[in-house]
């Protein structure tokens, strides 16, 4: 068993005005410094850090755990959203694709972006991998980006949880135990 920390990262200008922001690699924001800033005193120290490599996670890994080695794995970066990049759903209204991609649930392959179901194995075998050559009992914390967390508690956490469902708030996480290939969620809570 392995005690899990899955954290989002702070808020972005994209975040607070709701765009599409995937590898777009967009600083934080002063209001998710300062959301980042409520949240150090509750986190537990990790025995490993592993982190998207984009700035606004490597960021948030150096507020929360200053001084911590963090490994950075391109693999746990957020989705490519394409010609969606960086808009908002009020600027898509008129785009066709942004209607077709949302009637079809938002899980068909994002034009001149990434397909969903590749965006999501891509992070949950990442996980996985990490997981798997942890040291039993270690603390394993991740910062990451929300569709990351998304997918990776669609695919593993106890009781299921369906991807949409599983969404959490910028600077924020949660906390589980990994145990026979499943996620145990202890504290934190999705919006």
């Amino acid at each position: 068993m392995n005690p899990v920390l899955l954290i989002r990262h702070g808020a972005t200008a994209g975040n607070l005005k709701k765009r599409y922001i995937g590898r777009t690699d967009q600083p934080l924001c002063a209001a998710g410094e300062a959301q980042l800033r409520r949240l150090a005193d509750d986190l537990p120290p990790c025995d490993h850090l592993f982190c998207s490599p984009l700035l606004r996670c490597r960021q948030t890994a150096a507020l929360l755990y200053p001084g911590h080695n963090v490994c950075l794995v391109d693999d746990l970066r957020e989705c490519d959203f394409g010609k969606f990049e960086g808009k908002t759903a009020d600027e898509l209204a008129g785009d066709a694709d942004y209607h077709s991609w949302l009637a079809a649930g938002c899980l068909t392959p994002l034009p001149g972006g990434e397909a969903v179901d590749t965006f999501k194995q891509r992070c949950t075998q990442a996980f996985v991998h990490i997981l798997t050559a942890a040291p039993p009992g270690d603390r394993i914390g991740f910062i990451i980006h929300g569709g990351c967390i998304m997918a990776i508690l669609e695919r593993f956490a106890e009781p299921r949880i369906e991807f949409y469902q599983a969404h959490l708030d910028n600077g924020h996480y949660l906390a589980a135990d990994w145990r026979a290939g499943r996620l145990f969620l202890t504290g934190g809570s999705l919006c």
